[in-house]
């Protein structure tokens, strides 16, 4: 019995043996293939930038090829995905945050030379005396006057590490020397509220360039200031405002829906379906709302006037805005570069996607559709859009609204071209226009900073002959004179002058007023407002 229990042992372990050789060469099999596979299919760009490396007959910098293959991948997914190299981060992520590290100027590179435009409040240049007007001619130990420096590297040579330390050569003046000024570089506030104000004695208007990290907490300001000069209702101008962070556009349209309303909700393959709801605590629930959009009104911009839109608690006027409906987030990678990848699509309270439609790989095409929307003659006609009814949906109160390509508003206002002619499209375009206005604010420095408020300053501007002086100007940069076509543009030639140089000692502050008193989609808003007519099938009491 002992005998036979033994060699049943003996097989047993036989018979293990080999089950165990079998099946680990059988996982030894199965990884080369799972290898073979992944190089063959998702690890492709490795695979190859390492047959590269070993086998081209040059040294190559793998790097290099790296961030192409990665950059191309991208840009075959949807147009809004993009690869940011890490030495292009920090400029890229600047534009909506809060602050950078400068100096605390505006300025132009005018006649070569770096003309200081106005002086940011409280930063270092203002701590170090700098004046509008001054001309920075050196910078450190380098002379950068009349040497072609494009801006953006004078831009660079100006801005730098917190705390560091910047020597500019300035000339003031008539002064014949150079007086050096030495600034410790600082954060530099950047603000995306260009401007607010009462465009009558109860509307306010608030123009938002942006939906920056802190934009809403300078709107909360804003809102703050108007409503003590006695503002009962509200104008949010959003156009050319390409977007910026979802959450910022929520906190702010937040301020004007009542408890539970839906805002926006986002879905993605890898995102289920995620509501933001108003939470009834806003400031502004029942005031009268318009929303001014446009063409280039993008992204957040839409999911605060489609909110607006789908809820009916306000008007849009103005023009289809831009058609992005996609949600991106940024992944960084080892190298401290960044892929902004779409993740989601967001859509409006009664569900449409506004998101224009574009071809994978196919960015070219989808850049070409302002142009071919203004082709069409979209922006002088409304009768010229194209709504598909298989994206009709319905707003709260029942008005038909739709997706598909952008927020149609719901008065609109044509691209206003009085005054175009082909003279006034040679001074802009030639940018000769503005460079006078600043000419003439450097040349009239002394008089024109003397005006107490723009107010004075606009009221002198109109008795001088700024566009005979222009004329004059643009002969010396090859515009001929053109008196007709000058005379049907003077109204907006006078208009712009103004409004410019204005803006040279009294910023924006003095720039909107001046500019936008003939703009046809302010005046509509404020039509409606007054007249009571301001919330879509809903009659108001309010009184304003």
């Amino acid at each position: 019995m002992k005998k036979l229990t033994f060699i049943w042992l003996l097989i047993l372990i036989a018979v293990c043996g080999f089950l165990g050789y079998t099946i680990g060469k059988y996982q030894r099999v199965l990884a080369v293939l799972e290898e073979k596979s992944v190089k063959a299919g998702q690890n492709k760009v490795v695979a190859a930038l390492d047959v590269i490396t070993a086998n081209y007959v040059d040294t190559v910098d793998v790097d290099r090829l790296a961030e192409g293959a990665v950059g191309k991948m991208l840009t075959e997914l949807d147009p809004h995905s993009s690869y940011i190299p890490a030495s292009d981060v920090e400029t890229a992520n600047e534009d909506l945050e809060s602050s950078f590290s400068g100096i605390g100027i505006q300025f132009n590179n005018q006649g070569d030379t770096i003309l200081v435009i106005s002086i940011i409040s409280g930063g270092p240049a203002e701590k170090a005396g700098l004046l509008p007007f001054d001309r920075i001619i050196s910078i450190d130990d380098s002379v950068v006057a009349g040497k072609g420096i494009p801006q953006n590297k004078l831009i660079r040579m100006l801005r730098g590490p917190k705390d560091s330390k910047v020597t500019l050569g300035i000339k003031r003046g008539d002064a014949a020397d150079l007086t050096p000024f030495e600034l410790t570089r600082g954060d530099i506030p950047q603000y995306s509220i260009d401007v607010s104000y009462k465009v009558t004695d109860d509307i306010g208007y608030i123009k938002i360039a942006k939906f920056a990290r802190e934009t809403y907490s300078e709107f909360l300001t804003a809102l703050a200031k108007l409503k003590q000069n006695g503002a009962k209702g509200y104008i949010i101008d959003l156009r050319s405002n390409p977007g910026g962070y979802l959450e910022t556009a929520s906190y702010i349209i937040n301020e004007f829906l009542p408890e539970g309303q839906l805002i926006v909700y986002t879905q993605g393959k890898a995102h289920p379906r995620h509501n933001i709801y108003a939470n009834g605590k806003g400031t502004c629930l029942n005031v009268p709302l318009v929303v001014l959009i446009d063409e280039l009104s993008g992204s957040a911009s839409e999911i605060f006037s489609g909110a607006v839109q789908d809820n009916d608690r306000g008007l849009v006027i103005g023009r289809r805005s831009y058609g992005k409906g996609l949600v991106q987030t940024k992944f960084d990678l080892a190298d401290r570069s960044e892929l902004m990848l779409t993740i989601a699509r967001y859509y409006t309270p009664s569900g449409r996607c506004i998101q224009k439609k574009y071809e994978l790989g196919k960015s070219d095409e989808y850049g070409m559709d302002l142009y071919n929307r203004q082709l069409h003659g979209e922006f002088h006609n409304a009768d010229s859009i194209k709504m598909i009814d298989s994206l009709e949906f319905k707003t709260i109160g029942g008005r038909t609204v739709y997706g598909g390509g952008g927020i149609m508003p719901d008065i609109f206002i044509p691209l206003d071209t009085t005054g175009y002619t082909s003279y006034y499209a040679n001074l802009i375009n030639t940018n000769v226009l503005y460079r006078f206005a600043l000419k003439y604010s450097d040349a009239n420095n002394a008089r024109l900073k003397a005006f107490a408020d723009y107010k004075q300053l606009y009221e002198y501007l109109q008795t001088q002959p700024l566009a005979e002086e222009l004329a004059d100007f643009a002969v010396d940069k090859g515009i001929k004179r053109r008196p007709n076509l000058m005379e049907e543009s003077r109204a907006l030639i006078e208009n712009q002058l103004h409004s410019y140089i204005v803006r040279n000692f009294f910023d924006n502050d003095g720039f909107y007023p001046i500019a936008m008193k003939d703009d046809a989609a302010l005046k509509k808003g404020i039509e409606v407002i007054k007249n009571k007519t301001w919330k879509p099938e809903i009659n108001t009491e309010d009184d304003i």
